[in-house]
């Protein structure tokens, strides 16, 4: 993932922040405190939210907030260290406590919607996104329960966290108990109930087969990588209006409308630069839009009003944006 610097919006601007703590609290996964450099109070945050972690020139990457809201002199994230790893992973487990490290964010693609019961389903890290859902659905009295599965007791995170919650939480060690049933839990609809799931591709692609038949907008996914797509065929061409800047590119077959902007200097903030984490989102004022991020869900998507540039192309031979 690569970064890049512009666009300053209030959640954009980058924070200075420092490492105050570091804590191994599963097999390969860290749990970073960090607060502000200053003393001050940091950013606010719902849950779901996630942080970018600058965490070199060229090295920029989202993790999950899992701390609380409501604590605003600090932020936590966990970070599971992959052996595929691409100097994410590696370069947080080997911060060290005092190190100062600039954050962009929060920012939120994965907002928990009002709801009289939740079904939370984790895979692995992917709890990170939930604890903090669970803290608000308790807020508001709602029902929930949470399905956690992981390869092994000792690699699923926050285990002692979530005691605290009895048999609403159901851990799901692969090595002791298979994996999560998810025709048990997802089989038949539920009444006003929506679903949260984070963690690892497969676990989110046999969910959302298993919710085909559930209530339009009953379920929301936040993936770590791009979800698979079928290929198109090759990229055609099309003009790119950049509306408040007057400027007019054309985004030519293998070229992201991202770089294209880029290119003629018309100022716009990326991060993945895959279609996962939202940074690139644009307004769309005209034209329809070749939906390719992994990001906005199947309803967000036919809205037509916001794309993804780094990922994301024209329908036809022209599309505007207010950029």
């Amino acid at each position: 993932m690569t970064q890049t610097v512009d666009s300053p919006t209030q959640s954009e601007l980058a924070t200075s922040t420092v490492v105050t703590a570091l804590e191994t609290i599963a097999d390969d996964v860290v749990l970073l405190t960090l607060a502000h450099a200053d003393g001050a109070e940091l950013p606010a945050w719902t849950a779901g939210a996630h942080l970018d972690l600058v965490l070199g020139d060229d090295l920029v990457r989202q993790y999950s907030l899992c701390s609380s809201p409501a604590e605003r002199g600090h932020y936590q994230v966990a970070v599971l260290r992959t052996p595929d790893s691409r100097g994410g992973s590696t370069a947080v487990h080997a911060l060290t406590e005092g190190t100062r490290l600039d954050v962009r964010g929060p920012r939120n693609n994965f907002e928990l919607a009002a709801s009289p019961r939740y079904l939370f389903v984790a895979g692995g890290i992917g709890i990170t996104p939930i604890l903090p859902m669970i803290e608000a659905a308790e807020a508001a009295d709602a029902e929930w329960e949470l399905h956690y599965g992981g390869r092994t007791s000792d690699s699923m995170a926050f285990r002692d966290l979530l005691a605290k919650h009895g048999d609403r939480v159901r851990l799901v060690p692969q090595d002791r108990d298979g994996l999560l049933d998810l025709d048990a839990l997802l089989g038949e609809p539920r009444p006003e109930t929506l679903v949260y799931c984070c963690g690892p591709e497969p676990l989110l692609a046999a969910v959302e087969e298993r919710c085909s038949s559930w209530p339009a907008g009953s379920l929301h996914l936040e993936r770590f990588s791009a979800k698979e797509r079928e290929a198109t065929g090759e990229d055609a061409a099309f003009d790119l209006v950049l509306d408040r800047s007057g400027v007019t590119v054309t985004v030519e077959p293998g070229v992201t409308a991202f770089d294209a902007m880029r290119a003629a200097g018309v100022s716009v903030l990326g991060s993945c630069l895959e279609g996962v984490c939202g940074t690139c989102e644009q307004t769309v004022l005209e034209g329809e839009v070749d939906h390719r991020d992994s990001v906005l869900d199947e309803d967000e998507q036919a809205a037509n009003d916001c794309m993804m540039v780094c990922v994301s192309r024209a329908c036809g031979s022209r599309l505007v944006l207010d950029a």
